[in-house]
């Protein structure tokens, strides 16, 4: 798409066909060109009073101005002192209403930042259409933004929202088409388009590499599993953090087999390991001045002759051993492992997503993360910075005294706890993997799927974390760890 700043209202709907306005309170427009508005919109105020618009954060009006350009008017309304995150979702607004218009252009950006307007727009007009015989994309070709150059907040907009288009085709690719060896070969191209160093550990070199946990989870499947490690080492940076996500390409549950139904949405539970890809896509082409390790484990978990069985015991990468009374509890097996690796290379900090518990949702619902960790300071870096990307999450927290709910006399541990806390006791689990490294655990269960059209979000994949992790790589090289 064509995003380029224009400078005057009248240069703008000389070349679009929808006027996206930024409305505050009392209809009052944001940025210069009021009395221009007003010109091209008669009778607006008359419809914002029949429909109840006033400008508050939130809503928006479809008006026809009767004339040619621009024939339609989106009032996009944005409250007082309006944040980041509601300039994205009104963005998002405007790109769902406008998706068959070739020319767009919008003073949203005269409302606030370049960056969180392009991300919402472009994000609201993705669509995943590969198995559809009638496709029906937007059209969009050119979005124009009112106000002065900000080309740089322009392109970390656009390649933020690519990152997070990426996570979500992954993610909504089916589970036939995204075995780990397929999903390794997309890497490399990635790899190959950024500059990322790629280190792929194969099933020879998993056995050699005593990765018992991922094993354990790939043994029911007939497609091999495989650990990649992406780096991303721009010149002259010295911090390292670390970013590792889960890759159960497709999960059945192995031998603690799921309900049919429950089965339906489970080529989504290698979100993690999409939101770390993407994050790495990100981070590499903005040239963020961080060192940065992503570690994807992944293995589809299967009921085959092979399976893992309850009572199984594991040996995982760091010699910790985790007996095995539920195969359906199978993350944080191939997490532990990936943990244990990446505390091996000492990184300033470290963080991984997993959609984890089916507990973590009925606390939190299908739009709020969890997140636990290590390092209160890390904890609330990175909530904080999911508030200002648009992605929540809520601090809970690791009791020590449930770790007892994991004691069993035939392992170090066992890989499920009592009915109660299971996205605690998931999270103490894998604690016990990442040494003294500061660790934030990111269970987004949730918002890992969107279950409607929302904003900027879209039904299916959400690509959640993407935004997080690149804002936290590029915090960490502003302000350090």
């Amino acid at each position: 798409m064509d995003i380029r700043f224009v400078q005057s209202l009248p240069e703008a709907i000389s070349e679009a066909g929808v006027l996206g306005l930024a409305v505050g309170p009392g209809l009052s427009w944001y940025g210069d060109g009021g009395n221009h508005i007003a010109s091209l919109t008669p009778g607006f105020e008359d419809a914002a009073a029949r429909a109840g618009f006033d400008g508050k954060a939130g809503q928006s009006l479809t008006y026809p101005t009767g004339v040619s350009r621009p024939h339609t008017v989106v009032a996009l309304g944005l409250g007082e002192d309006p944040g980041i995150e509601t300039m994205r979702r009104a963005a998002g607004t405007l790109g769902r209403k406008v998706r068959k218009e070739v020319a767009v252009a919008t003073t949203l950006t005269q409302a606030g930042p370049a960056s969180p307007v392009v991300e919402g727009f472009l994000m609201s007009q993705y669509s995943y259409d590969r198995y559809l015989s009638e496709p029906d994309p937007a059209r969009t070709a050119s979005l124009l933004l009112l106000g002065d150059e900000r080309a740089a907040e322009r392109d970390a907009g656009a390649v933020v929202a690519e990152a997070v288009c990426l996570a979500r085709d992954l993610v909504n690719t089916p589970a036939r088409e995204k075995a780990p060896d397929a999903i390794r070969c997309q890497v490399e191209e990635l790899a190959g388009d950024t500059g990322i160093r790629l280190v792929v550990h194969d099933e020879a070199a998993l056995i050699e590499g005593g990765f018992g946990g991922v094993l354990g989870v790939a043994v029911g499947s007939d497609r091999p599993p495989c650990m990649l490690e992406l780096w991303y080492e721009p010149e002259g940076a010295t911090a390292l953090i670390a970013f590792v996500g889960k890759g159960i390409t497709f999960d059945s549950g192995g031998l603690s087999i799921k309900p049919a139904k429950a089965m339906e949405t489970m080529k989504t539970d290698m979100s993690g390991a999409a939101a770390v890809i993407g994050a790495m896509q990100a981070i590499a082409r903005l040239g963020i001045r961080v060192k940065v390790l992503g570690l994807t484990p992944l293995t589809d978990n299967m009921p085959g002759p092979m399976a893992t069985k309850p009572g199984d015991v594991l040996t995982t990468r760091n010699g910790k051993t985790i007996e095995v009374l539920n195969t359906d509890a199978e993350g944080r097996l191939i997490l532990a492992d990936a943990l244990a690796l990446a505390a091996e290379y000492e990184p300033d900090l470290m963080v991984d997503l997993a959609t984890l518990t089916g507990a973590c949702k009925v606390a939190l619902g299908d739009k709020i993360a969890g997140v636990m960790g290590n390092d209160d300071a890390l904890v609330k870096r990175i909530t904080t910075l999911g508030r200002d990307t648009g992605e929540r999450m809520w601090h809970l927290p690791l009791p020590d005294d449930y770790r007892s709910q994991l004691k069993t006399p035939m392992a170090d541990m066992r890989n499920i706890g009592g009915r109660w806390a299971g996205a605690l006791t998931a999270a103490l689990l894998l604690e016990e993997f990442v040494g003294d490294v500061p660790w934030a655990h990111l269970d987004i269960a949730g918002p890992a799927r969107w279950v409607e059209n929302e904003n900027y979000q879209v039904k299916g994949g959400s690509g959640f974390g993407v935004r997080t992790l690149v804002a936290l790589a590029a915090d960490v090289a502003v302000n350090g760890v």
